[in-house]
């Protein structure tokens, strides 16, 4: 008997590719070859140093039999994950955990998969986490006990929704491939090579989230920071305003050998949507409080599902729509532009209830109260 497959979504092939497009780190593909080439060269070593081994008939290296070894490796420890999960998991459905398995199924749907992942809850004896992982075909998600009662308990669902969305985005950027996993194997054991790889794809599934659901970006921050209680009191702001203030040689190293991004740094890149989450280098630049920036200016994604502070812009030209436009229209009302609507005219028009009142919040320089982070 086989596992019960997933549930398919009526979309085209392919529909995962224009969101991917917007979203992906634009690094990520630089550091991916980087990790697939060191990969390579490490093989070619290791299969060097098991054929002298051989031939002077004494053991090999285990880290060369590990690197000769990697496809069965990597196979077998997918499926025994694949297997915890489905043996000791709550698998979301309509009838177990709807509120979570809607968000899942949303997520799947707005990124363009054809299919909806499997997803568990686990135990999470008090650790705040989620993953993505996958076998064969199969791809899943099992998120935390104590992540979920951020959506239940602490009454924080769009947080929940966020992550989720950001689980998700890996699978939907093939972060979780089987070749993607095996050929940055090795990278992994090389200093600052695989951890760089690692956190631009934690970037790039960021921008998934922020772009599929934008409102849950702060609140799943501060509960990364404080927890699923102490969260709700975290000042988000305060925390990205230091990434620009935390220098340090040590700060530099703690970043590049780790698998996610330092989070003072992924709160500014989530806020600061201007360019792409730094990898290396500490953000230079806080937000710009006062001085307004030009749509052009948006490096990221496109604006997908996310509007900016808002601030007082030219009107687009009709005859030379922007490229969020096409992104709107192919994802409906989850895209929203950086500008407000325009008219047959070009004139900019107004949401429905707005006056002329310049000391409207809308009309205000951003400041900390503003809702930077909301759509």
């Amino acid at each position: 008997m086989r596992a019960q497959p997933m549930q398919v979504l009526p979309v085209a092939p392919g529909s995962h590719l224009p969101l991917r497009r917007y979203v992906r780190h634009p690094r990520e593909i630089v550091t991916l070859v980087v990790a697939i080439v060191t990969s390579v060269l490490l093989l070619v070593v290791a299969v060097s140093e098991v054929s002298v081994a051989i031939d002077q008939r004494r053991t090999p290296d285990v880290y060369a039999l590990a690197l000769v070894f990697a496809p069965v490796l990597v196979w077998f420890a997918r499926g025994q994950l694949w297997a915890q999960q489905r043996l000791s998991g709550i698998k979301l459905t309509p009838e177990q955990f709807p509120e979570a398995y809607g968000m899942l199924v949303d997520a799947a749907s707005r990124s363009g998969l054809s299919y909806v992942p499997d997803a568990y809850v686990v135990l999470g004896n008090g650790i705040i986490n989620a993953a993505a992982s996958g076998h064969g075909f199969r791809r899943f998600v099992f998120v935390n006990s104590d992540l979920l009662e951020v959506g239940g308990a602490a009454r924080e669902p769009d947080a929940l929704r966020f992550v989720i969305a950001h689980e998700v985005g890996h699978i939907a950027a093939g972060h979780v491939s089987y070749w993607r996993i095996l050929g940055t194997f090795a990278s992994q054991w090389i200093p600052f090579i695989g951890s760089t790889l690692s956190r631009a794809q934690e970037y790039t599934a960021d921008n998934y989230g922020h772009a599929l659901a934008p409102q849950g970006a702060r609140s799943a921050m501060a509960t990364l920071a404080g927890g699923k209680y102490l969260g709700r009191s975290v000042d988000v702001d305060a925390m990205a305003d230091r990434a620009v203030t935390e220098p340090g040689f040590f700060v530099w190293v703690t970043n590049a050998a780790a698998s996610h991004p330092v989070l003072l740094w992924r709160m500014h890149a989530l806020r600061d949507r201007r360019r792409p989450g730094r990898l290396l280098w500490r953000p230079k630049e806080p937000w710009l409080w006062g001085t307004p920036a030009a749509p052009g200016a948006y490096a990221l994604p496109a604006m997908v599902g996310f509007v900016p502070t808002p601030l007082e812009v030219a009107a687009p030209s009709v005859a030379e729509p922007p490229a969020y436009a096409a992104v709107q229209q192919t994802y409906g009302a989850y895209a929203a532009s950086p500008v407000d609507a325009v008219s047959s005219d070009g004139a900019p028009l107004r949401r429905e209830g707005e006056g002329g009142d310049p000391t409207a919040p809308e009309h205000r320089d951003p400041t900390r109260e503003d809702d930077r982070w909301r759509p």
